[in-house]
């Protein structure tokens, strides 16, 4: 796993992580499993050391998270199908993959996830309400991205990544700063979350591209989930997804994306690249969306039921629940108590939806900007004309409309527009006053 070449126009500082062993091109695009589908534990050269610190609590912890994970998810479908939320996107499935991944990051990491990163979210501190306000039509982000290190979902496709590159540049300065006036600077990184639909966009060879060329560190964070909604990925690409970091210039690893431990440990490990200066790494956890791409969806139209099947063997909460029982004795007391906590976390999350007030319009134009802006209060002050012409008056009659006006339009509504030399000018709805910004020319004005 060789580090990123340095670029002459950002030399890699002279920093290294602890001495490991390091494999040969052709193993780097090997699956990297570490709990196989039964739960049993086997060694890898490189990766196994970074947990060898996880031991049958901290399993226990894991196991815990990715079933309220998973309830939370569940209970998020049940209230899109009776008309509680607008749209879900269910995540069952990837719970290792979102589950390991977080454990692995610091408090001053920062995730850019997509809009199905749900188990990351909680992992980060994200309340079941900040979460859900967006898929009930509340809110267009749901929680504060620097109080949690994590931005809102993204829902354009690859968007996110070039923002996580660029905000790796952006700690990479901040280092090179703090450096230089003789400070020591807090080792931290971005961690970007896609699918394998959206590794074909071209943001995230643009992103990678610029990653590549400035050592940013940034891990880019691939959950193959088999399927970018209708299409497979066998149509998608020709090569594992790691294997095209190779072409950027730097490392790729490819891990059993429903091993946890496999998960956390190639997670561990490519932070702890990124942090230390020697760039970017792309990690692909090969999973499975074991539901819809979201509740707008029927995969019963495009998948096999043998393929769901067989994936559904693999389920990463069943592989973990078998290793904890064989090998650490955790008896059935324990997934009682998990699955009683799981449940209250779902009634919480209805209780919450349920109990959501909606929002008030007029609110929102208090939120663009932190100071007054006259811009805004112009659209205020249009936007309260525009209601009160829906308002019912009792000297509303067909009389009152102006030439061209539509019948029972009346003096209430607001003056959209007048006619100057033939052009349309929008009117200011307090003055009725046509606004020069919207002109042609200012003979039009005239």
């Amino acid at each position: 796993m060789d580090a990123a070449p340095s670029s002459p126009a950002a030399p890699v500082p002279d920093r290294t992580v602890p001495d490991r062993t390091v494999p040969t091109p052709e193993v780097r695009t090997r699956l990297v499993r570490l709990l196989d589908r039964d739960g049993r534990l086997s060694e890898d050269p490189v990766l196994s050391p970074y947990v060898r610190d996880v031991d049958a609590e901290q399993l226990r912890e894991l196991y815990r998270s990715m079933a309220l994970a998973r309830r939370f998810d569940e209970e998020a479908t049940h209230l899109q199908r009776q008309g509680q939320l607008v749209l879900w996107a269910p995540m069952r499935g990837q719970e290792a993959a979102q589950v390991g991944s977080a454990r692995a990051l610091r408090p001053a990491d920062h995730v850019f996830p997509t809009y199905r990163e749900h188990a990351v979210a909680i992992e980060r501190g994200v309340e079941p309400a900040e979460l859900l306000t967006v898929f009930r039509g509340h809110s267009a982000g749901g929680w504060r991205p620097s109080r949690h290190h994590m931005n809102v979902y993204s829902i354009v496709l690859g968007c996110q990544v070039p923002h996580a590159v660029g905000y790796a540049m952006g700690i990479d300065l901040d280092r090179r700063t703090a450096e230089a006036e003789g400070r020591e600077a807090e080792p931290a990184a971005a961690v970007v979350y896609f699918g394998d639909g959206t590794s074909t966009q071209g943001e995230v060879h643009e992103g990678m591209v610029f990653a590549a060329s400035y050592d940013a560190p940034v891990v880019f964070f691939v959950q193959n989930n088999q399927w970018a909604i209708s299409v497979p990925f066998s149509t998608q690409s020709r090569v594992p997804l790691a294997e095209r970091a190779a072409g950027y210039g730097f490392e790729g690893i490819r891990v059993d994306g429903n091993d946890v431990l496999a998960v956390l440990a190639a997670s561990r490990y490519a932070l702890e690249k990124a942090r230390a200066g020697q760039g970017p790494v792309l990690v692909e956890a090969e999973t499975y969306r074991l539901g819809a791409h979201t509740t707008a969806d029927d995969p019963t139209k495009y998948r096999r039921r043998e393929d769901e099947h067989h994936w559904s063997e693999l389920d990463p909460l069943l592989r973990l629940e078998a290793h904890l029982r064989e090998a650490h004795g955790t008896g059935d007391d324990f997934f009682a108590d998990v699955a009683a906590d799981a449940q209250a976390f779902a009634d919480q999350a209805r209780a919450l939806v349920l109990a959501m007030d909606p929002p008030v319009f007029e609110d929102f134009f208090d939120r663009p900007y932190a100071e007054p802006h006259s811009l805004v209060e112009e659209e205020r002050a249009w936007y309260a004309a525009y209601q009160a012409g829906f308002e019912d008056t009792d000297t509303d009659t067909d009389d009152d409309a102006g030439p061209g006006s539509a019948p029972g339009a009346g003096p209430a509504g607001p003056d959209r527009g007048t006619q100057a030399s033939g052009l349309t000018v929008a009117a200011d709805p307090v003055t009725g006053v046509p606004d020069a910004r919207t002109a042609g020319t200012q003979e039009d004005l005239a």
